[in-house]
């Protein structure tokens, strides 16, 4: 799982036939049905590069996608948020996270040892003391589509919108996050326990926003934006 995941990342576009290669290369005598069981377990979709961690509940109310061919100008104008794996020495857990997209800063984030619906409630709530976004952009999964979860944006007179299915490129910037917590982060390090994965997430968090520079922000940190609002 700690491969795949590491492989994943670097290669989202592998399926399951091409991952099995890749492994069998690597010396490990595994077969296409194990490691399709494993891409499930760890909740990637290998199909496209975009992690399935969270799926679609069929009574659950679904949103229009409201981004395409928006240009995003201003801090606070589209927020997204998604669930990746995070590996620990032994087992894993959750993350769910929220950025702007102008600015790329993670306004809030959390983690969890089961996809329930609380964790990305708590995320939320944390982000709407932040700011209040104009959209809120998110997949299908149950997660968010979930009626405790839309009353929050409703009531707070944000509107939803929602990736189309298997279109893994509607949330772009928090798919950009996700591997460079991994690559910069996660991979680095060999988490004992939930506690220290936290301490280190915390600590890299820290670090994205406020002091590691982005291109795309002429090598402004996603703070100096935020807060200065561009």
């Amino acid at each position: 799982m700690r491969l795949l995941d590491e492989q994943y990342t670097k290669t989202p576009f592998y399926g399951v036939l091409k991952m099995t290669e890749w492994l069998h290369r690597a010396g490990y005598a595994v077969n296409v049905k194990r490691v399709r069981r494993l891409l499930r377990k760890m909740g990637l979709m290998a199909i496209y590069p975009k992690p399935n961690l969270s799926k679609a509940h069929p009574e659950h109310q679904l949103y229009p996608y409201l981004l395409r061919g928006v240009t995003i100008e201003r801090v606070g104008q589209v927020y997204s948020t998604d669930i990746t794996y995070i590996r620990l020495r032994g087992g894993f857990i959750y993350l769910v996270a929220i950025i702007d997209w102008y600015s790329r800063y993670v306004v809030a984030w959390e983690i969890s040892n089961s996809l329930e619906v609380d964790f990305c409630i708590s995320c939320l709530e944390q982000a709407l003391t932040v700011t209040k976004p104009e959209i809120f952009n998110s997949d299908q999964g149950s997660q968010f589509t979930s009626r405790v979860f839309t009353n929050i944006l409703k009531e707070a007179s944000i509107k939803i919108s929602m990736d189309g299915r298997g279109r893994a490129f509607d949330n772009i910037w928090v798919e950009r996050l996700w591997r460079t917590v991994k690559q910069e982060e996660v991979y680095l390090h060999d988490y004992s326990g939930v506690g220290e994965a936290v301490q280190s997430l915390k600590a890299y968090f820290e670090f994205y926003n406020h002091e590691r520079l982005h291109q795309a922000l002429n090598y402004a940190t996603p703070a100096q934006i935020f807060f200065g609002g561009g």
